[in-house]
């Protein structure tokens, strides 16, 4: 047991999955946690990392997606982004708990003599403190949805399930498990498979937990009969037995859970008759489907060097996805990989784009690609749209390109070999390393991170954007533009629209001369949501929907 005093008004539902990765579990809880905040419930989410890193900041997106950032400054799991866009809940960097996180937390104990010379061991102690952060964060909710990251029989994950299944028996009555799985179709004989399911529940169950409810995951719809199968070996009826098949868009979720019935699992009260009636889900797949009827798509490309896995752009596509919504504007995104454009751009990939998104990153892989494909789409006065980095490398582009200043570079990409910075007059550095950044060693979660302030400057494209004086917008960058040079910049028409007066840096620049050449320091996808999708994005899509037509 724990020493945390739980709120026994909290109901606990712990999502597992099996079979393999990214089965869309983020993505159900999420769901499922719309569909109980729909009813007024207070809802909060927790994702359990079993990795060891302490957070998601340093990891490549190649090994684990996107880093999503919270206002808060947590660079977190790109779940909690799925648990963002689809609720009303703005989540603190404390919902990611990490395996890395649990065992720093526990060793400082053991070092600062909490456990009065005990033994420390998995059992109790490393439960213990995952339980504990559960319960912190469960306070004054009604429901507490947990996803347990990785599947079933990760040796890494056993202490996570080992918790979970303590806290069934301390909190009886008040706790259901959740188990998603995966069916797999085989074409070549035309049969879904279901013994991968089965010895994934098996798995779940020699851990001490069994599930409530099983949902399966399959390329194609399954049969009563498979879902008959799979409840017979999961000790259930066949009713807790839902399937969610392979969706043309991820919206659809919450809807296809509701017309399976899902709130007689999640709800024991009257109430829940009248959420698939009055669903806001209901109204929004009608909109998607029309949308989705549309001949007429825009198309808009995604520039960065991670193209070969979306995730890795998860936040920024979904934002894409929610003004395409708000705009009854049917889209296409390609993912284009700078580094192929190095030596020279391929133009053949470039056209019949409508917009470009240059995107994020760090390091010097891509860049001259980046630049290259800059230098195109201004000259050719082609809508686009720069994010952090994108920005930073507008202006690096503009010095060598407009301003003929071949020496102007970002001191990101002047380091010597113990990635440190050298200083060099053979370089111009229009973009800086920021004041407050040059003394620190560690390199997890001390960049600027989390939400800042930026006052939009009045007669400006980006005030007839936000149509505020102020917004607040989240960040994840080290490097600025650096003040020196602007004066230079702006005698040329490329104008800083948007400061943090606070800190004094840039964080919006616009190019006069162009239909739209538009940068900012932050990050705007991770403040949009389907129900709300951010400003920015959704006047980019009206303009290409416009010049479009």
């Amino acid at each position: 047991m724990t020493n945390f005093k739980a709120n026994f008004k909290s109901n606990f539902i712990f999502i597992t999955g099996g079979v393999v990765s990214s089965l869309g579990k983020g993505i159900i809880t999420a769901s499922l946690a719309s569909l109980i905040e729909e009813l007024n419930y207070k809802v909060n989410i927790i994702k359990l990392d079993p990795y060891l890193n302490v957070d998601a900041g340093t990891m490549n997106p190649y090994e684990h997606g996107e880093v999503f950032i919270t206002f808060d400054g947590g660079e977190t799991d790109l779940d909690i982004g799925h648990y963002e866009r689809f609720t009303n809940i703005l989540f603190s960097k404390n919902n990611n708990i990490t395996a890395g996180k649990i065992y720093m937390d526990l060793i400082t104990k053991e070092r600062e003599g909490v456990f009065l010379g005990k033994t420390i061991q998995v059992v109790p102690h490393l439960t213990n403190e995952i339980k504990e952060k559960i319960l912190k964060l469960s306070d004054g909710f009604d429901f507490i949805l947990v996803e347990v990251g990785g599947t079933v029989g990760d040796i890494e994950g056993l202490p996570f399930l080992e918790a979970i299944r303590q806290m069934a028996i301390e909190y009886k009555n008040k706790v259901k498990f959740i188990h998603i799985t995966f069916v797999p179709f085989l074409k070549h004989t035309g049969e879904l498979k279901t013994k991968p399911s089965q010895h994934s529940i098996k798995k779940l169950q020699e851990s001490g937990i069994q599930p409530d409810l099983v949902i399966v995951r399959s390329d194609i719809p399954i049969t009563q009969e498979i879902k008959n199968k799979i409840a017979l070996f999961s000790n259930l009826l066949p009713k807790y037995v839902i399937n969610i098949p392979n969706l043309s868009n991820v919206y659809q979720v919450p809807l296809l859970l509701l017309n399976q019935n899902i709130s007689n699992f999640l709800f024991n009260n009257k109430r829940k008759n009248d959420l698939k009636e009055r669903s806001k889900w209901v109204d929004l797949n009608i909109i998607i489907k029309k949308i989705e009827r549309q001949s007429n798509v825009i198309n808009i490309a995604i520039i960065g060097k991670y193209t070969n896995l979306k995730d890795s752009y998860k936040s920024l596509i979904e934002a894409l996805r929610h003004s395409s919504i708000e705009n009854k504007a049917k889209i296409n995104i390609k993912l284009i990989d700078s580094t192929k454009h190095e030596n020279r751009i391929i133009k053949k990939e470039l056209q019949y784009i409508d917009g470009f998104i240059i995107a994020g990153g760090f390091g010097t892989r891509g860049i001259q690609g980046k630049i290259n494909i800059l230098k195109y789409l201004r000259e050719k006065g082609i809508p686009t749209l720069g994010i952090c980095l994108g920005l930073q490398l507008m202006v690096i582009e503009f010095f060598q390109n407009v301003l003929n200043i071949k020496e102007a570079t970002s001191q990101e990409f002047i380091l010597d070999k113990n990635n440190t910075l050298k200083d060099d007059d053979r370089y111009i550095y229009v973009v800086k390393l920021m004041e407050d950044q040059k003394y620190i060693k560690l390199v997890g979660g001390t960049m600027r991170l989390g939400n800042y302030k930026c006052k939009i400057i009045e007669n400006t494209l980006a005030f007839k954007i936000y149509q505020q004086n102020e917004i607040v917008e989240r960040h994840r960058h080290r490097y600025e533009i650096n003040n020196e040079y602007l004066d230079l910049l702006e005698s040329k028409g490329f104008i800083v629209s948007g400061i943090n007066e606070e800190l004094n840096v840039v964080e919006i620049m616009e190019y006069v001369n162009h239909p739209f050449y538009f940068g900012v320091q932050f990050h705007p996808e991770f403040n949009s949501r389907v129900f709300r999708p951010n400003k920015l994005f959704t006047f980019f899509i009206n303009l290409l929907k416009k010049r479009k037509s």
